[in-house]
C-alpha cells in the first residue's frame, strides 16, 4: 500500500515528533506507530514500518556514546550476536502470530511500553543502587542471555526495549550506569537493525512512509539535541506515557 501527500506529512510530522522525544526522554514508537494506523496502516504492517524507519536513529546514539563502549569490547563481542538472532527471532515471532492476534495484542504492548517509560527513573535509581554494591567481572554468557530475550522482545515490538536491558544488565554486568546504557544503546541498535532488514523482504513495509518518517526521526533527533538542557525530561515523559495511556484506551475500546 502507500500513502497520499497529506498522510505522509502527517506521519511526517510525528516522526519529527518521535525522534525528538527520543533524543529527550525516550518513547516516540508511542507517537508514531499509532499515527501510522490512524492513516489506515494495518497495526502489523504499521509495527513493522515502524521498525523499519526508526532503526537508523541507533546508530547516531551508539557513535554518540562509543567513548563508554572503550573496554568493553568483550562485552560488545558476547552480547552482539544474541541480540542479532534475538530481532531475528523477535521478528519472525511477529509475522507468525499474524495481523490478526497482533491487533488483539497491540493495546497490551502500548500499555507495557507507556509503563516501563514511567517507572524510567524509578529503574534507574534502582539500578544505581544495585550497581554501587556490585563487583567482580560479571558473566558474559549471562550478558548474551540478557541480549537475546530482550532483543526478541525489541524485535516484535520494540517499545520500552531500554528500560528492559538497562535493567536486566544491571543484574549481570558490573559497570557504572552510562557503561551498561552505552552496552544497552549497542544492544538495542543490533537488535532493531537485525529486524528491520528482516522485515525488509517481508512484503509488510510501507515504503514511502518509512522514508519519510526515517528523515523526519532523524531531523527530530538532531535538532532535540540542541535544546535538551532546556527541556524537562521528566515532564515530557509524562506527556508520552499520558499519550500510551490514552492511546491502549482507545485500541482497547476498538
Amino acid at each position: 500500500m502507500s500513502l497520499g501527500a497529506l498522510d505522509l506529512g502527517v506521519v511526517g510530522v510525528a516522526a519529527l515528533a518521535a525522534g525528538a522525544v527520543n533524543a529527550l526522554a525516550g518513547g516516540g514508537t508511542l507517537i508514531t506507530f499509532p499515527v501510522l494506523t490512524a492513516v489506515g496502516v494495518p497495526a502489523l504492517n504499521a509495527n513493522i514500518t515502524n521498525t523499519v524507519a526508526l532503526s537508523p536513529g541507533y546508530i547516531g546514539g551508539t557513535i554518540a556514546q562509543r567513548a563508554d563502549l572503550e573496554g568493553q569490547q568483550a562485552r560488545v563481542r558476547a552480547v552482539a550476536v544474541p541480540a542479532i538472532l534475538g530481532g531475528l527471532a523477535g521478528g519472525a515471532l511477529l509475522l507468525a502470530v499474524g495481523a490478526s492476534t497482533f491487533r488483539a495484542l497491540v493495546p497490551w504492548l502500548i500499555l507495557t511500553a507507556a509503563l516501563l517509560l514511567a517507572i524510567d527513573p524509578i529503574a534507574k535509581r534502582w539500578i544505581r543502587e544495585r550497581l554501587s554494591h556490585k563487583d567482580g567481572h560479571g558473566h558474559l554468557r549471562l550478558a548474551g542471555l540478557v541480549a537475546f530475550v530482550g532483543s526478541v522482545y525489541g524485535g516484535f515490538f520494540g517499545a520500552g526495549l531500554g528500560i528492559i536491558l538497562l535493567a536486566l544488565y544491571s543484574l549481570v554486568v558490573p559497570e557504572s550506569l552510562v557503561r551498561i546504557n552505552a552496552l544497552k544503546q549497542a544492544t538495542s541498535f543490533a537488535a532493531n537493525a537485525a529486524a528491520a532488514l528482516f522485515f525488509v523482504f517481508s512484503g509488510r513495509v510501507v515504503w514511502d512512509a518509512a522514508l519519510v518518517m526515517a528523515v523526519g526521526a532523524l531531523v527530530g533527533g538532531a535538532v532535540a539535541g540542541r535544546f535538551v538542557r532546556f527541556v524537562n525530561p521528566g515532564a515530557l515523559r509524562a506527556v508520552v506515557v499520558a499519550v500510551g495511556v490514552v492511546v491502549a484506551i482507545v485500541y482497547f475500546v476498538r
